[in-house]
């Protein structure tokens, strides 16, 4: 299974290579598989590069879906460290 993250392109250099943020890390992606990507355009990143363009309501609908699984995500390793103790010893101190 593949995942690809939507994000929005920030700066573009003169050999087609994008500067994008997401969670507040900046990345440089290739955009040599969309050739039609602009600055503020959202793409599809992978592996770094861009494989395909986002309309806006497409990208935040996406983005929002990763937020919702961030939190589930979080609560259930909450959940699991109730259940079966903190693993790292932390609370043993």
């Amino acid at each position: 299974m593949c995942l690809a993250i939507p994000t929005q392109i920030k700066t573009i250099d003169d050999n087609g290579i994008a500067t994008v943020e997401l969670g507040g890390v900046e990345r440089q992606i290739s955009l040599i598989m969309t050739p039609d990507a602009k600055l503020g355009d959202y793409v599809l990143v992978h592996t770094g590069y861009a494989i395909s363009l986002m309309d806006l309501e497409e990208a935040q609908a996406s983005l929002e879906a990763f937020a919702e699984l961030a939190v589930i995500q979080e609560a259930m390793e909450a959940e699991e460290v109730a259940r079966m103790g903190d693993p790292s010893g932390a609370a043993e101190a």
